[in-house]
């Protein structure tokens, strides 16, 4: 699950400002720290991205620079704004609104719209198929389900690129989308569409954010109104942003610049909507005094997982690619990548059952495992594989944790205990809070073993044994809390949708699973014409594909299982081949070279003060190192000295370390210090395997430094080209 909710303790918030700082990384303590001007953070998977700018708008508060209700963080799912103010309240920075694109322009809309527009603002109707459905009837075009669908992504996808009926099949095509009917019948689709809205007084969901950005456009006054509310902007998840959400983006910042964004190329898994990673690749462009920050440390994965997912990526195509992180994991090394194939689906899904059942009778947490796929429609054929196998699961996707109906009845029965108390006769013989929850839960249901098999008697019970779980924590948390303080802590967490961990394994679609991690991963039907999909067929549209694989894959923890399937069904035709973005990657396969620029590293560049298309940034780059043998990122201290695996092949000279070696005894015993203090035998081994040439060689080896390079650089160097100590070089 998220890292919001893989710890359920509820700590302390911290003491000051500077304490807010504690326990980050350089570059996130950067991000922190750089609180005026514009700032762009490129953050690679479990970077800890949202650490990063938590702690930001954290800091900037608790010092007093930010204040909490000028400050707008924006990102694009419920879930994500949600974790984001759950974080931000245990940081001790309530106030700060934390709200998705829609939400926060809804807002603004419902506020102005009376002195805007005048009267009430139409009504938002939920969804938007069923005026689809009237617009096609209107037209005589009969459309089935899957295309009535298709159609509505149509226009949503026209909307939110701000183009209008007219101008619908010339933008399609320039963009080359595969559109489901004619272009012209789209668009006159479309058009009927927007005047059946019209007519009935009503707006979608899309039309939140036109309506906003007309009003603030046309009204000065209003736009001015809202830029002296919010003065400080954090937009998360920048590579997704559309272009009319770029455009109400730059009117309410107005001709300022107090913007963090935060994004990764790499995670642009949503063009087919409007998304465009080139607002955050042109965001240095756009602010040449920009300070950009690169977030490359990945706390999440094992180095086997982040191996994978930099090979991954190595293999691109692209502009997203020329600008790709490489990730290097700060973990403990785990176990390799599993890849298996079966003859058909329903082999699959049984193989990768029994695994996860294997799994939870070892130990491991139903919550922590999750089976990824492509499509929805793939998801069947697990859900009756873990059934059978007694396993329990929960589809994500699925309804809000605190609007499923049996949570809303046990936050009212919970209400209601709290409110008679000691004349509530559930309570009788319960001696503390978490003993009061269990004992108003199981008038609703719960028990303390749960039901057989799985289905939505499993979910409810699982839903009631979170809260029980939750009122634990929180009781261990705040020793005396009473039932009516953990109603209250269920009330913040409702508004801020910071749910519980809920146990169960997680089906979920790759889409659906961004934002997510695991500690076991299942990315299953990994084979061609699945992935990448079957109607991939442009160059841009198969890179999309390889980066929702990369996505799957940095959703692991700790253990990854890749598996593809030879069949669809039992006897069929086994035509099938694995993913060709596997190629060189899963053994035993063909290595495919790799063609994107060169993967970025971690750090901070600074922009000047200048604005002008002449203002150069300067550097500071931490590059990751990699093996000069096998090319693999390294992350062990002694490996990264020697600049290669420990397993992999040496071609030390022998005979010059041992030279090296008496030398740096000389120098020990004159500076009265141990040897390891002038070199370690590791830097000593680099340095023989190097054999460097020159001052500019000998500084590239890990472990040497400006300091001892001059101190020790010349010794070397004359030891490196066969002389002694201090003789000078007389060839010339």
């Amino acid at each position: 699950m998220t890292a919001a909710t893989h710890s359920t303790l509820f700590p302390q918030a911290p003491d000051t400002a500077d304490a807010v700082l504690e326990g980050l990384d350089p570059e996130q303590r950067e991000v922190a720290t750089s609180l005026h001007g514009p700032v762009c953070v490129l953050a690679g998977a479990g970077t800890g991205k949202t650490r990063a700018i938590t702690h930001r708008i954290a800091y900037g508060v608790r010092a007093g620079i930010l204040q909490p209700s000028s400050v707008l963080a924006v990102t694009f799912t419920n879930r994500a704004a949600g974790e984001m103010r759950g974080r931000l309240r245990l940081l001790g920075a309530q106030g700060v609104q934390a709200r998705t694109f829609h939400s926060a322009a809804l807002r603004q809309l419902q506020y102005f719209w009376p002195k805007a527009i005048g009267g009430s603002l139409p009504r938002l109707v939920d969804r938007k198929i069923q005026l689809v459905a009237d617009a096609a009837a209107a037209c005589r075009i009969r459309l089935d389900r899957g295309e009535l669908r298709d159609v509505t992504a149509e226009i949503e996808w026209s909307k939110v690129t701000q183009t209008v009926p007219a101008d619908y099949a010339a933008a399609a095509a320039k963009a080359g989308r595969d559109t489901p009917r004619d272009p012209a019948e789209i668009a006159q689709l479309y058009s009927v569409y927007e005047d059946l809205k019209r007519d009935r007084g009503v707006i979608d969901f899309e039309d939140v954010l036109l309506l906003t950005v007309a009003v603030l456009q046309d009204r000065h006054d209003i736009a001015e109104q809202v830029r002296a509310q919010y003065q400080h902007f954090v937009v998360d998840e920048y590579q997704d942003v559309s272009p009319l959400q770029q455009r109400l983006l730059e009117l309410w910042l107005g001709d300022r610049d107090n913007l963090c964004v935060v994004g990764d190329a790499s995670q642009t898994i949503y063009s087919f909507t409007g998304a465009t990673p080139d607002h955050l690749l042109d965001f240095r462009t756009r602010h040449p005094g920009a300070t950009v920050v690169k977030l490359v440390r990945d706390y999440r994965s094992t180095p086997q997982v982040v191996h994978l997912a930099n090979g991954l990526l190595a293999q691109a195509r692209g502009r997203a690619a020329d600008h790709r992180l490489e990730l290097v994991s700060q973990r403990a090394p785990g176990p390799e990548p599993a890849y298996t194939e079966y003859t058909d689906e329903p082999a699959e899904a049984e193989g990768a059952a029994h695994r996860i059942r294997d799994l939870i009778d070892a130990g491991v947490p139903a919550g922590e495992i999750a089976v990824l796929f492509r499509t929805n429609a793939q998801s069947e054929t697990h859900e009756q594989a873990l059934a059978d196998a007694g396993v329990p699961y929960q589809l994500r996707g699925a309804e809000r944790f605190f609007d499923r109906p049996e949570v809303r009845k046990a936050g009212i029965a919970l209400r209601a205990s709290a409110r008679f108390g000691g004349n509530d006769s559930l309570l009788a013989d319960a001696v503390d809070l978490p003993s009061q929850v269990r004992a108003v839960l199981s008038g609703e249901g719960w028990t303390t073993q749960p039901p057989a098999g799985s289905g939505a008697v499993r979910e409810r019970w699982e839903s009631l044994a979170a809260l029980v779980n939750l009122a634990q924590d929180f009781a261990a948390a705040k020793p005396g809390a009473t039932l009516a303080d953990l109603v209250a802590e269920l009330d913040e967490r409702a508004n801020a949708q910071h749910a519980p961990t809920v146990q169960g394994v997680t089906l979920a679609s790759l889409h659906s699973a961004k934002g997510l991690e695991w500690d076991v991963v299942f990315l299953v039907g990994v084979a061609e014409g699945m992935m990448p999909i079957t109607y991939a067929k442009t160059e841009e549209q198969i890179e999309e594909e390889r980066r929702l694989l990369y996505v799957g894959v940095t959703r692991a923890r700790e253990r990854l299982h890749l598996s593809w399937a030879l069949s669809r069904s039992p006897g069929g035709r086994p035509n099938r081949r694995p993913s060709r973005f596997l190629d060189g990657l899963r053994p035993g396969s063909a290595g495919a070279a790799g063609r994107g620029g060169t993967a970025a590293s971690g750090g901070v560049e600074r922009g000047f003060a200048g604005r002008g298309p002449t203002a150069v940034p300067r550097r500071t780059q931490r590059a990751p190192a990699r093996c000069r043998v096998c090319g693999r990122t390294l992350t062990d201290a002694g490996e990264m000295k020697l600049m290669r695996c420990e397993d992999c092949p040496s071609d030390m000279d022998e005979g010059l370390y041992e030279r090296l070696r008496e030398w740096r005894a000389e120098q020990a015993e004159l500076s009265g210090q141990p040897g390891f203090c002038v070199f370690t035998d590791k830097t000593l081994m680099a340095i023989a395997e190097a054999a460097p040439d020159d001052p500019g060689e000998l500084a590239r080896i890990p472990g040497v430094g400006a300091r001892k390079l001059n101190r020790y650089g010349a010794d070397v160097l004359a030891i490196c080209a066969g002389r002694g100590p201090g003789e000078d070089d007389r060839r010339n």
